[in-house]
């Protein structure tokens, strides 16, 4: 669906079915280079069991219009203004990568209006290597190799790949190039990978918070990929340490259920 925010066309996912205000509500937001179709399966499944969902395509990305954030701070404004514009009074933030910067900061800045915080592959500080933050922006192409290979694990190639449809590596890169080129404007690809990278604030935004007990009353959720070379589980753990009660779910290679 359609959403105007601040006179700026913007697309979310809502999983097939009708967005009611009155559910309760689930904003998933997307990594660098991403749009809302890394959430299918999770947000169709949610909102055919009674909830609401939005996976939005941030401004500049995909379906939606606007500038690309410059920074999580920018990005994490927008995500509270398209609450306000949804109509919704709360909602559960859901995270991937620079969307999990992105979640934690708009928590900070509005606790009162998170039900629930999940940051699924994150890290702090999300450093970016000068090498990868180049190819971003010099050779865009190799870069996105460049990410499938440090960001999926061993089981995603063929031959292990399940059949048509399920190789990730390739679906991943296809997306990835739908969504540069989507914005002829801006390398929407540099300019997420710089806001990671620049981004400073997450202890202070937990620490924020966190301090609003009233509002933070479900621990917060910490997925990790245990193979994952981009941000990697010992990235996420002083973001961990800091949130008492923490949830985290680990997920593994098939392989290390082998040895």
């Amino acid at each position: 669906m359609k959403i105007t925010v601040q006179n700026t066309s913007i697309y979310a996912y809502t999983g097939g079915k009708p967005f009611d205000p009155t559910k309760p509500t689930l904003m998933f937001i997307h990594g660098v280079l991403n749009d809302h179709s890394v959430w299918i399966l999770q947000t169709r499944y949610l909102a055919h069991h009674g909830f609401n969902v939005l996976a939005v395509d941030l401004p500049g990305h995909g379906k939606s219009e606007g500038d690309c954030p410059k920074t999580v701070e920018e990005a994490a404004e927008f995500v509270l203004k398209l609450i306000d514009a949804a109509g919704v009074q709360k909602a559960a933030l859901i995270g991937h990568s620079w969307g999990s910067l992105i979640a934690l900061h708009a928590a900070s800045l509005a606790p009162e209006r998170v039900s629930q915080l999940a940051l699924v592959g994150t890290a702090f500080p999300m450093k970016v290597s000068p090498a990868l933050l180049d190819a971003s922006l010099n050779q865009p192409m190799k870069a996105i190799e460049m990410v499938n290979t440090f960001s999926h694990s061993t089981i995603a190639p063929p031959p292990s790949a399940l059949g048509p449809g399920t190789w990730l590596y390739g679906g991943s890169r296809a997306l990835m190039r739908r969504v540069l080129a989507s914005n002829t404007k801006e390398n929407v690809f540099y300019t997420g990978f710089k806001a990671c990278d620049s981004y400073e604030g997450a202890f202070l935004a937990l620490n924020r918070y966190l301090a609003c007990m009233e509002y933070a009353q479900s621990a917060i959720l910490f997925i990790v990929g245990s193979l994952d070379q981009m941000t990697t589980p010992k990235a996420a753990q002083a973001l961990i340490d800091k949130a008492p009660g923490a949830k985290v779910e680990k997920w593994f290679d098939k392989s290390e259920q082998l040895r």
